[in-house]
């Protein structure tokens, strides 16, 4: 196959497909709005998410030996993108694409015998526990594990872990050595949920999803909990830090092809002084923009999937060109859509502010676009 061709083939088109239908039939936004007006203890729907492992989603990038389908990540891609067009809330993220990929990356044959299975089928949740402040940095880690005689001990305090509170199993970025901000000194571990010394508090973001604050003091850790090499934990983290990137691009790209749809068919209704202000020049313009943002965003999305499962070099940057341009497009997008929706786009009642709050906690999320920009620049040796 020529990885030129920016196009799915006939398996991902069908997946695609099925994926739409299952989502807008069993996980419409009506469904995310019952979730937050219920103040749902989980956060997403449990019952769908076992549906979703029968589908093969949970298991669609761990390997048919480990119990999944071996679909890759332009499989997994069109699916994210399916939930982003109706804000579905699920642990594909956390657990199908950044836990699974955390083990097939990182775990040991024990590991990933024993945990990718129960993940294919629906019965394991994982979350990363890795941000500690604000805004995204990677290496800025100052939780410890302290070696011991037998293992480890863990103490510290996490932010913004999605999941974290209905997670089984926790991966947390601790240093094993040097100082916060160096890239050296970084370990993985598998930290069950309910070890003692884990204390887990659920907070709700601007969009209504999960994620949670969590304090490890003094946390018990078996010399078996490693992911990887100790103090070398940013060679499994930065690549699925990467594939966690161009994964949420992809859901974003939803998002965005929603919001532009649902804007235009508006604008082909609704009449101001008796006419449709889908004549008026300057919003033609500007759907015109909307436009081609897009058309260029679906091709940055889908080569960033296919470098993931081609392996190739390039992942680092198409992850940071992905998330940088997602980021922004999302943000012009489902500003335009409020706007030309008028006083009505701000209602509740409305879906279009719904896609705005994702929106924005997305683009905080691995990275904001400056981020990106400068991590790419970085990259590319300026």
């Amino acid at each position: 196959r020529n990885s030129m061709a920016l196009v799915l083939n006939e398996d991902q088109v069908q997946l695609k497909d099925a994926a739409r239908t299952f989502i807008q039939n069993k996980s419409p936004v009506t469904a995310f709005r019952k979730l937050r007006d219920s103040n749902d203890m989980d956060g997403f729907d449990r019952n769908l998410w076992k549906e979703m492992a029968g589908l093969g989603w949970a298991g669609i990038i761990i390997p048919e030996e480990f119990g999944g389908v071996g679909f890759g990540f332009v499989g997994l891609g069109v699916v994210l993108e399916e939930t982003g067009r109706t804000l579905a809330a699920s642990p594909l993220m956390s657990t199908a694409l950044i836990g699974a990929s955390t083990l097939i990356l990182g775990g040991a044959p024990a590991h990933k015998k024993e945990i990718l299975p129960a993940i294919a089928t629906g019965d394991w949740l994982m979350a990363l526990a890795h941000e500690e402040g604000p805004h995204h940095s990677p290496y800025a880690i100052a939780t410890r594990a302290k070696k011991t005689d037998d293992g480890f001990v863990l103490s510290g305090k996490k932010t913004f872990v999605l999941d974290g509170h209905v997670a089984d199993q926790l991966i947390v970025v601790a240093r094993t050595s040097g100082k916060s901000g160096a890239r050296e000194g970084l370990s993985l571990f598998l930290v069950d949920s309910k070890t003692p010394g884990v204390k887990i508090t659920r907070t709700l973001m601007a969009d209504s999803r999960n994620a949670a604050n969590i304090k490890f003091t003094g946390v018990k850790l078996g010399a078996g909990a490693v992911l990887g090499k100790i103090d070398q934990g940013a060679d499994i983290l930065d690549p699925v830090l990467d594939r966690a990137r161009i994964g949420l691009a992809a859901e974003m790209l939803g998002g965005i092809r929603e919001g532009f749809e649902r804007t235009v068919e508006y604008l082909k209704t609704r009449q101001q002084f008796g006419v449709l202000i889908g004549t008026f020049q300057a919003l033609k313009h500007r759907a015109a923009e909307m436009f081609c943002e897009i058309e260029l965003s679906v091709s940055v999305v889908l080569d960033a999937l296919i470098a993931i499962d081609e392996n190739r070099k390039d992942v680092p940057q198409l992850a940071s060109l992905a998330k940088a341009r997602l980021n922004d497009v999302y943000f012009l997008v489902s500003n335009e859509a409020l706007q030309m929706h008028g006083g009505i786009g701000m209602t509740d009642e409305f879906d279009m502010g719904l896609f705005m709050k994702r929106a924005r906690v997305c683009q905080a999320s691995f990275g904001d676009a400056s981020f990106h920009r400068d991590r790419y620049a970085t990259l590319e040796g300026y």
